[in-house]
């Protein structure tokens, strides 16, 4: 009887381990499971696309007025203008310090933005620019302008105070930006003004 029993219990361990030892072991020709695993590198490298759009109001007695949409997209800002109400010819287009168009002459916006307390000159000059020194650009026979320009030294709403230009203020001129004049490239009166607040 304790022979039997020790038998039925050596029979029984060794279908249990059998049994196991299946399930680990894949059937042939079943379908293999895939797993998906997202790179949190590309994740991070791109990022979401933001838009805002601001309205430029005249300023000391012009009828200049806009708009702009600032676009961002993986880290490149695009900045595109179009303006109304210019006198036909060349004018200067800054970014500055705040997005305060309060004033009648536009001067509530401050200087021009400058978070890396460079000297004013041309966009991308050896010699340094502002971070607000977008520079000129040509209004036609109506007084009409599109002013296109893209850049990864900006960004919108980030954490980086050297590229973000939210709450920043944009200010078109009535002159032409010399790029050598300091601070600001004696462009002239502030015709026109707007805060860019998302």
């Amino acid at each position: 009887m304790k022979k039997t029993i020790l038998t039925l219990s050596i029979a029984f361990i060794s279908l249990t381990y059998s049994c196991k030892e299946q399930k680990k072991k894949k059937p042939e020709g079943a379908p293999k499971m895939e797993t998906s695993v997202e790179n949190d590198t590309e994740m991070d490298n791109e990022m979401a696309e933001k838009t805002t759009t601001i309205a430029l109001e005249p300023k000391s007695d012009s009828n200049v007025k806009g708009e702009i949409t600032f676009t961002q997209k993986d880290n490149e800002v695009k900045m595109l203008a179009h303006l109304s109400g210019l006198k036909e010819g060349k004018h200067a287009i800054h970014i500055h310090e705040t997005a305060d168009c309060s004033s009648e002459d536009g001067k509530s916006a401050g200087g021009h933005w400058n978070p890396t307390d460079e000297p004013h000159g041309k966009w991308g000059a050896e010699e340094g620019y502002h971070k607000g020194d977008i520079g000129n650009f040509t209004a036609d026979a109506d007084g009409n302008a599109e002013i296109e320009f893209s850049t990864d030294e900006w960004c919108l709403d980030c954490d980086d105070d050297t590229m973000n230009i939210v709450d920043k203020g944009v200010i078109v001129h009535e002159g032409v930006d010399d790029f050598t004049s300091q601070p600001s490239g004696d462009a002239g009166t502030r015709v026109s003004c707007a805060g860019i607040i998302q």
